[in-house]
């Protein structure tokens, strides 16, 4: 079973770019103001998740 994908919850999304600075995969980028993950790029390393300081970035849930 397959990780789940990192997702970025835009409410509490600073905008403070951390997350975006440290994806490997470039993965993550900003929209609208907000930090958002391509889900076809990300591979679920999480750094972006340990990265935030609001805790806007998180595993995604079905």
């Amino acid at each position: 079973m397959a990780k789940p994908k990192a997702t970025v919850n835009r409410t509490k999304c600073l905008a403070c770019g951390g997350c975006i600075a440290v994806c490997p995969v470039d993965a993550l980028s900003m929209s609208a103001g907000k930090a958002t993950v391509d889900s076809q790029k990300c591979t679920s390393c999480y750094i972006c998740i340990k990265t935030c300081p609001m805790g806007a970035a998180t595993e995604e849930h079905a």
